[in-house]
């Protein structure tokens, strides 16, 4: 072979090499996968995924399945250049800038913990907007869920958990109350706080100290958070999934089990959309991902927060009836009508 042969034979193995390695190499991606699915008429961990005491219950049929997204890859486990071009050429993967997922400065443990909190959440929310759907009475209690390091409501002791009760005296059952009520005082002034601890009450006085965010107020450095108080216990056993997205089917499961008629008339329903106390249905992240792992679960309905409309029917699998919702009332009507072969307000690309 000639010099100038091995030469090029020389650079085109170590080319090769450069494009091996560089395959190999971790990005600052992380790829958007169909995650599981979760029947929340069924059972989950040999119990029922939602659990109704104190209270009728009615048998239930079909599927009413909350989906997720499975997050590969981020922060001290990359993926590397190979598998994010991989999933850029699957349909039902997203690749993603890692921070999207992942914001700078946080730890993986501080992102599943804010997951962890958004779930917490969406269930609440699902509670109260299930049971003033169907008009049963809910209160609600504020509770601490978290205070700033070394501020003064740290410094006099309350912490996560705590059900603030009163404020000077007045009764309190709403972080808005809360914001008012501490805003009446001038900074450096203390304020009465009433909570109850493990059913013990206490007061303590934490002295006001100005926000650093604007509008400038007098704030003690609590975030409070509020919680519903059923007039019966509903349980959701779901572990190891956050955020806030199975909020619709939650509500929806909550709601099948407390009324007489089956929701579903036993057909394949799956779905996804955050919900507020008032039954406003919100969008949700991965909703291309979320309805690929109904389909391949069977479903043939899936449950479509209204402003995920267009992106989901872009991506729609064959099969699969993508129903427009954006109220829990409005949820609940369209499955009846399904039940009852009517028409519903389907998704659009436009």
């Amino acid at each position: 072979m000639t010099r100038r042969g091995m030469t090029l034979a020389a650079s085109g193995v170590l080319a090769a090499v450069l494009a091996i390695v560089g395959l190999a190499m971790p990005v600052p991606y992380v790829l958007l996968k169909p995650g599981p699915t979760f029947n929340t008429l069924g059972e989950f961990g040999n119990k029922p995924l939602i659990g109704i005491s104190g209270h009728a219950q009615y048998p239930t049929g079909g599927h009413l399945d909350l989906t997720t997204v499975s997050v590969i890859g981020g922060q001290d486990n990359r993926v590397s250049l190979f598998d994010a071009l991989r999933g850029w050429l699957d349909d039902t993967t997203a690749v993603v800038p890692e921070e999207l997922i992942f914001p700078p400065d946080t730890k993986p443990d501080e992102v599943q913990q804010q997951n962890a909190d958004d779930m917490r959440e969406s269930q609440d929310h699902a509670r109260v907007a299930a049971l003033r759907y169907l008009n049963i009475p809910v209160t609600t209690e504020l509770v601490v869920s978290s205070t700033a390091a070394g501020s003064p409501a740290d410094n006099v002791g309350l912490t996560r958990g705590d059900v603030i009760t009163q404020v000077d005296g007045e009764t309190v059952t709403s972080a808005q109350q809360l914001r008012g009520l501490i805003g009446r005082h001038k900074v450096g002034e203390a304020v009465s706080v009433t909570f109850v601890r493990n059913g013990r009450t206490a007061t303590v006085k934490p002295i006001t100290i100005q926000s650093t965010d604007k509008p400038l107020r007098p704030i003690i450095g609590v975030t409070p958070a509020e919680r519903p108080n059923l007039p019966f216990e509903v349980t959701i056993g779901l572990k190891d999934v956050g955020g806030p997205s199975a909020g619709l089917m939650f509500a929806l499961g909550i709601v099948d089990k407390l009324t007489p008629d089956e929701l579903t008339n036993g057909q394949y329903v799956a779905g996804t959309g955050t919900i507020d106390d008032d039954g406003t249905v919100g969008p949700i992240g991965g909703i291309q991902q979320k309805i690929a792992a109904a389909r391949a679960k069977g479903a043939t309905v899936f449950m479509t927060p209204a402003a995920d409309c267009a992106e989901a029917a872009a991506a729609r699998p064959n099969g699969l009836k993508l129903v427009r919702v954006s109220t829990l009332t409005e949820a609940v009507a369209s499955l009846q009508k399904l039940a009852s072969h009517q028409k519903v307000t389907e998704c659009t690309a436009s």
